[in-house]
């Protein structure tokens, strides 16, 4: 399956102005089966080893991104839970204990959700979530949810993948940082250049945002770096480094983003209480056409734009709780996800739990100031990356250690 993924978006690296992208049609398949010690709580053993499936299936029109959400599929979801049970999957308090992250902060602080089409059970979804585990109305009424449009009129389509892709986003923002604000920016269609990149210039002119998070992407094309201005100074952007083990994908290799990769990240009998390995799927390596960064010399072992920058917990195998109730959803319900769709959205979080870039900051380039401030994930591999002490193109510099090191 990953060489015919990896085949399908090296042939799409055409010009720019007419993108095309290819993806594997969205196939069950078989993870490794999980070792050592025991899974994170709440996570179940399944029927066997798991299994999981990417949700965006294969694009061949032009210009069109896919995401990068997977779903378990050894766990059958659940539309409702009995008194007392939990939903499979990773839970805030795990998102907070694995990364050493406050339980409180984040108010007055916004992360604005880039996504494409519409989800007409956003609010409901995410109301179900937090209080499921305890976390604080995040409501229009109370002014922190937000639904916009990015054109001004509400997109006509509703897509089940984009839905749930939306709401493992919410939702993972939420875990890391349950005192944020979050704006839903519902782009009209998946089209890159007329559509969703447009509405990252809406998410950054929001009132009151710290960051700005797409889990999309598109194959590296020859004019990506003309584009690069949709990201603007004092802002962050965190993006998916992909779910195509060790292929760089577009915006993530832009040098004005946070590109995101992803561990497998499981509970352990050690002084941190987790442990985490580079994740088979996820995506990194140099980019074809961005040039090398100055914050990555000496770090990135390319000549080009190195990724990922960070990473955090991607593998469906240990996976996020997440529930998305939109009819139409074949599963509809609480089930574990995976893929970068969960990473970037959780680095999202952390950062604006962090605090304010300053205005002419470029906040991707923090965490090279603080390197120690990151778990450093020495095993594992993706694709044909693999990490090592510092910094890999498997992991970056690896997970968020607390804080620290995302501020300037």
């Amino acid at each position: 399956m990953r060489r015919r993924l990896i085949s399908s978006l090296v042939a799409a690296a055409v010009a720019f102005a007419g993108m095309t992208v290819g993806s594997a049609t969205a196939q069950p398949q078989t993870a490794p089966a999980a070792s050592g010690p025991p899974a994170a709580t709440g996570q179940g053993p399944g029927t066997g080893s798991p299994t999981s499936v990417r949700l965006c299936p294969d694009r061949s029109d032009a210009g069109r991104a896919f995401c990068m959400a997977m779903i378990r599929t050894d766990l059958p979801a659940r539309p409702t839970l009995l008194p007392g049970q939990q939903p499979e999957g990773l839970k805030p308090l795990d998102i907070q204990s694995a990364y050493e992250l406050p339980l409180f902060g984040g108010a007055g602080r916004r992360v604005a959700i880039v996504v494409a089409n519409d989800y007409p059970t956003a609010e409901q979804d995410l109301a179900v979530y937090r209080r499921q585990f305890h976390l604080p109305p995040c409501t229009t009424a109370n002014g922190c949810f937000r639904k916009v449009y990015s054109t001004g009129v509400k997109p006509g389509t509703v897509d089940p993948i984009w839905t749930l892709e939306s709401a493992i986003d919410m939702q993972a923002v939420s875990a890391s940082c349950p005192g944020c604000s979050i704006s839903l920016v519902e782009a009209p269609t998946a089209f890159i250049l007329s559509s969703l990149l447009p509405a990252v210039d809406v998410a950054s002119n929001l009132p009151g945002v710290v960051a700005v998070n797409g889990s999309w992407a598109i194959a590296e094309q020859p004019g990506e770096p003309s584009v690069d201005f949709h990201f603007r100074p004092g802002l962050v952007y965190t993006f998916a480094s992909g779910d195509v083990g060790g292929v760089p994908v577009y915006p993530s290799v832009s040098p004005d983003v946070t590109s995101v990769g992803g561990t497998k990240l499981s509970r352990a009998f050690n002084l941190r209480g987790w442990t985490e390995s580079a994740w088979g799927g996820g995506g990194g390596g140099c980019s074809l056409y961005e040039p090398l960064p100055a914050f990555q010399q000496g770090f990135a072992p390319c000549a080009t734009r190195g990724t990922p920058d960070i990473s955090a917990v991607a593998d469906p195998d240990t996976g996020f709780a997440v529930y998305d109730s939109t009819p139409g959803n074949p599963t509809v319900g609480w089930q574990v996800a995976g893929g970068t769709s969960v990473a970037a959205p959780l680095v999202a979080g952390m950062y604006t739990l962090a605090g304010r870039p300053g205005p002419g900051d470029r906040p991707n380039t923090y965490p090279y100031a603080h390197p120690g401030s990151f778990h450093d994930i020495v095993t594992g591999c993706a694709g044909t990356h693999c990490a090592i002490p510092g910094y890999d193109l498997a992991t970056g510099l690896g997970t968020p250690r607390g804080l620290r090191g995302l501020r300037r």
